[in-house]
């Protein structure tokens, strides 16, 4: 199969040109148009590798659509696959909490079952985007060791990040913000709210540290790559690189940001957070780790369409310094750097074909990038 009429986004520069796909690898590609008549006008959009997405959220919401409301396994993982693979995400991190029970069980319910669920259609050949697990442990609980140590042994566990959303530190430092976003989240009155409050702040000094240390630890033995979660201060950062953490997911502060990339820790912040020009917890802009160059990797988190969207947005911001093959590492080479997955990420010959043509189009306000067609490993998924 050969795409013609293309702006291919290479690793280092955009060329015009044509693309060959032969056995689901890049075989060729030219900055010249191919005169053979088979070949699929591009009409010049834009090839881009497709998007690697590290964590997602996303899965959540089918299983659980509506409070008290379980969803079918098949039809849920179904809808999310297509979900994904509609913005471009052809390799996506299913993340899975595990410990967390602030959402009155849900999460600890579905746990056994989400993870069947990604693992099953994978192997079964179901999924149009390939599907691999991200643990999210939140430390502060009894059961998150055990559990962990129950699921560590998975072949598709591809990254395990260690959390800890408890009042008073790293993403929740202003304690108003913790209130305010857990009290309009669980419509807690005044006495509920703190009595969850000094709950989670008991638990946090209980598990926090030695679930850490020993989560850790099991993730080196292992391989399993690890990545920090809202890191505020360089001593977290200290602490995070020690472990042998690789990521660090969401940094709150530009001080803990710049030091993760010191350190060689690769940077990832929320594609919605460049999207909506800030973060909702208040914490440090991604935009403004942009314009430092301490930013490495983009997550749509809870947002899948926002990671295409926020790559040309990082590319046409005059603020920072980045190109736009270098905003799309952001969401293709970087991440699949990260996790060691050196077969995909970037057009070059010998590459999986995991492809995405993208248009651009000027509506009243603004541009708007979209997605026109996605390709895995050679076949169009959409």
């Amino acid at each position: 199969m050969i795409l013609n009429n293309i702006h291919l986004i290479l690793e280092d520069q955009v060329i015009n040109g044509s693309l060959e796909i032969k056995n689901g690898e890049i075989n060729s590609y030219s900055d010249r148009p191919t005169q053979l008549s088979a070949a699929i006008d591009g009409q010049n959009g834009w090839l881009l590798p497709g998007l690697i997405e590290l964590h997602t959220d996303n899965l959540d919401k089918f299983f659980t659509p509506r409070p008290n409301v379980d969803w079918p396994a098949h039809s849920a993982m179904s809808s999310h696959d297509a979900l994904m693979i509609s913005c471009g995400i052809t390799t996506v991190l299913d993340a899975v909490a595990v410990g967390d029970v602030r959402d009155g069980g849900h999460r600890l319910d579905n746990l056994q079952k989400m993870i069947n669920a990604v693992v099953d259609s994978q192997r079964a050949g179901l999924n149009r985007a390939e599907h691999r697990i991200h643990l999210r442990c939140e430390l502060p609980h009894q059961s998150t060791l055990p559990l962990f140590e129950e699921l560590m042994m998975q072949p598709e566990l591809s990254l395990v990040s260690l959390m800890d959303h408890s009042p008073g530190q790293r993403q929740f430092a202003s304690r108003a913000k913790y209130r305010e976003y857990y009290q309009g989240k669980y419509h807690l009155n005044d006495q509920q709210m703190a009595e969850f409050e000094e709950e989670q702040v008991t638990l946090s000094a209980r598990w926090s540290a030695p679930n850490r240390t020993a989560i850790a630890a099991q993730c080196r033995q292992l391989g399993i790559p690890l990545a920090s979660h809202d890191d505020a201060t360089t001593e977290h950062v200290a602490e995070s690189r020690a472990l042998g953490s690789v990521i660090a997911e969401f940094p709150t502060t530009e001080a803990a940001a710049s030091a993760s990339h010191q350190q060689g820790l690769q940077v990832l912040m929320g594609a919605p957070n460049i999207v909506r020009g800030g973060s909702h917890s208040g914490n440090v802009a991604a935009h403004q780790l942009a314009s430092l160059g301490v930013l490495d990797i983009l997550s749509s988190d809870y947002y899948p369409a926002s990671l295409l969207d926020a790559a040309f947005r990082i590319a046409q911001d005059a603020s920072n310094d980045f190109s736009l093959p270098q905003a799309v590492n952001l969401v293709t080479r970087n991440p699949a750097r990260a996790l060691g997955l050196e077969d995909r990420g970037v057009i070059a010959e010998g590459k999986r074909a995991d492809l995405i043509l993208a248009r651009e189009h000027q509506g009243l306000q603004a541009k708007h990038i979209y997605v026109q067609n996605v390709w895995r490993q050679g076949k169009q998924v959409f």
